[in-house]
């Protein structure tokens, strides 16, 4: 279907009838309409105004044509309906003092953990079109560095920014739960998901890791854990000169975390480990919210233009034309 854009522009349409009836204009005895530079080419003279009926209808023509193309007429395709689908995404990444150890192999050497993280975290978050995620950075406490968004560029740029230290070196994994239990507190959506990794254990912070899992629980979040450290003992860390191999991971919590949540535990010992969450989260289903609708639309006004300046480019080749025989 056809619409205009600004149909009032309408209104524009007897305008020059109006001008033509202005006092200041009768008496120049003339109540013609003309468009300026025709009278140059002799639109104006004797001939003219022998024919000077069909002139107006023209100029008539040319002037309903330039509102038209003013009023902006837009064709309006079938409403089309997207599927508004995806998840709900939380992300808790643990910024403690550990995850300076420099025991996980990515793309031929050894790395630290933070590292590792941010390289395979960024390609999981590029992969997410459709869902919502939010970032939260925990150490001494917890803190939301970036709310539920579906701009995930964003979400991948705070996490590449994060710095050890930035939120103290110790661990608290019950404020970083209870924090991401919060922010979900006003979704009703399903498929509401925490993915808390850590190195460590709790050693810090207001909340206990059991009051959080029970709230988790209440609110119905699945939480997938995930525990990062190599077996491997040649780990350095600037805070632990011998490495801590994974020792001080509290594998237990995470995992009665995860099972009491409806989630999974995960082992990251290496890339492969971190990157197996992605298969296991693509399995959920998705979330459906509203649904969006649009038409797609196209602007049409050019071609009222077009035919506006395609009549007169006629009129002013005729009159020249005319005024070229009658010289000859």
């Amino acid at each position: 279907m056809f619409e205009f854009s600004w149909p009032w522009c309408f209104i524009l349409l007897p305008l020059p009838w109006l001008l033509s009836r202005l006092k200041p204009l009768k008496q120049q005895g003339n109540l013609r309409l003309r468009i300026p530079g025709f009278a140059k080419l002799g639109l104006n003279n004797q001939a003219a105004q022998d024919h000077g009926r069909k002139v107006s209808i023209v100029e008539w023509i040319i002037w309903a044509l330039l509102v038209i193309a003013i009023a902006n007429p837009t064709w309006l395709d079938e409403p089309i309906t997207l599927p508004n689908e995806g998840r709900d995404i939380m992300l808790a990444v643990d910024l403690s003092g550990s995850m300076t150890e420099q025991d996980m192999a990515y793309q031929g050497q050894y790395v630290d953990r933070l590292t590792m993280v941010k390289a395979v975290l960024s390609d999981f978050i590029e992969q997410r079109q459709g869902d919502r995620l939010g970032l939260i950075l925990f150490g001494d406490t917890a803190f939301l560095q970036t709310p539920l968004t579906r701009d995930v560029k964003t979400v991948s740029q705070m996490l590449s920014e994060a710095q050890i230290g930035l939120v103290g070196r110790a661990t608290a994994i019950g404020d970083a739960l209870g924090l991401s239990v919060k922010r979900f507190a006003n979704k009703d959506e399903s498929n509401r998901i925490v993915v808390l990794l850590t190195d460590g254990q709790n050693t810090a912070g207001n909340l206990d890791p059991d009051d959080a899992l029970l709230l988790a629980r209440e609110e119905g979040i699945k939480v997938y854990t995930i525990g990062v450290g190599s077996d491997n003992p040649r780990g350095f860390s600037l805070f632990n000169m011998g490495g801590m191999s994974g020792g001080n991971l509290d594998e237990g919590l995470l995992k009665r975390i995860a099972e009491q949540t409806g989630g999974l535990y995960f082992r990251a010992k290496d890339v492969a480990g971190l990157q197996q969450i992605y298969k296991e989260l693509d399995k959920l289903e998705p979330i459906s919210s509203d649904e969006q609708t649009f038409r797609p639309q196209v602007s049409l006004f050019y071609l009222p233009l077009l035919a506006a300046l395609g009549i007169i480019a006629l009129a002013l080749l005729v009159n020249f034309i005319r005024q070229f025989k009658r010289e000859v």
